[in-house]
């Protein structure tokens, strides 16, 4: 199979390259900045490619040829939908590690398109959303009747550039949540619960997460929030906070920062980890809870990108998340990833 990683150069995508060459595969390696592009590839030994995604026949013709890419450069509010729509032209299949609700969302209309086109879309296949997506469906699985889930995350290592500058431009918005199967804005901060990872509890509060939506398409389950260590002051500022993000010059001054943003290297990757928490009740009373344990995030990612890469023939047309694309298990096969066993009890 034929194969390609766009935004190759950018953090992410260098680790999903070179951890690719790592286990014997040759991705062709794209990107709008030749000179960088053509720098890794020559260092990896791969064909490489430059385009950027300002004309859309442009696009077509280079993804023609193959039969995956991996798409690693956000914002991906900007760059989701020119890859998407090539992808639907070319009859390539798409997989990308954007966490941004409403890209989830635009992709999932998408979903008959795909079908008619023989391809697979699935956005979310990093840190983004491939632990908590499978927390969500394996805590599904165990209490089918739920009607509200709750699902935390913790990273450590640090932030690279391209996720700061998501980080950014969603930072002006305020949180939001599922509620009664519709996605709704509240207050960042809006619920603070305990969250009892694997290695201890806790205290976290509500934040804007990609489960708000995929959560609900992979399980159903109408009351969806996202949480993650959030401390009160945060949650206490962004009244005064989010207006000032919410301008140009406050975005632009705020990607200027993260622009200068490195993210973590090897070493300290490879010391640090992710740890996620879900728990589901029903209207009955009944609760399950489940922890994950994983490795640093952006090496999660690229290992979930390689492997979401090579499942995707044996996955059915359509727009996926990561646990309806290879099911609710498919977090147990990514390096380094713990799942502790689904308990009932316990309080918010």
């Amino acid at each position: 199979m034929t194969w390609m990683v766009y935004g190759a150069n950018g953090f992410t995508g260098t680790l999903v390259a070179e951890l690719a060459v790592r286990r014997g595969l040759r991705p062709v390696l794209a990107g709008r900045d030749a000179v960088k592009v053509r720098a890794l590839a020559e260092r990896l030994g791969l064909e490489h490619r430059v385009f950027d995604l300002g004309n859309p026949a442009d696009v077509v013709a280079a993804l023609e040829d193959v039969n995956a890419v991996a798409h690693c450069a956000g914002p991906f509010s900007a760059t989701s939908g020119p890859v998407v729509a090539a992808c639907l032209a070319s009859r390539t299949h798409y997989v990308d590690i954007t966490g941004e609700i409403d890209v989830f969302e635009a992709v999932a209309r998408q979903d008959q398109a795909a079908k008619d086109a023989g391809v697979v879309l699935l956005p979310g296949a990093g840190f983004d959303v491939v632990p908590t997506d499978c927390v969500a469906a394996m805590l599904h699985r165990a209490l089918p009747t739920a009607t509200h889930l709750d699902l935390a995350f913790v990273v450590q290592g640090g932030a690279s550039a391209g996720t700061a500058r998501t980080a950014v431009e969603g930072s002006g918005g305020g949180g939001r949540v599922r509620a009664d199967g519709e996605i709704r804005g509240v207050p960042l901060g809006h619920r603070r619960r305990t969250a009892h990872f694997r290695d201890r509890p806790r205290d976290v509060g509500a934040i804007p997460w990609g489960d708000v939506s995929t959560a609900y398409r992979s399980t159903g389950i109408p009351n969806v929030t996202t949480f993650t260590t959030l401390p009160g002051v945060v949650s206490r500022l962004q009244p005064f906070t989010a207006p000032l993000l919410r301008t140009g010059l406050g975005q632009r001054l705020g990607k200027a920062v993260a622009k200068r943003i490195g993210g973590p290297d090897g070493p300290t990757r490879a010391r640090t980890r992710c740890e996620v928490f879900g728990e589901v009740w029903d209207d009955e009373g009944n609760r399950v809870r489940l922890a994950l344990t994983g490795p640093n995030a952006y090496d999660l990612t690229a290992d979930s990108v390689v492997k979401a890469v090579e499942r995707l023939g044996d996955t059915a047309p359509g727009a996926h998340t990561p646990s309806s694309a290879f099911g609710a298990d498919y977090v147990r096969a990514l390096d380094g990833v713990v799942v502790g066993e689904p308990s009932a009890g316990g309080q918010q």
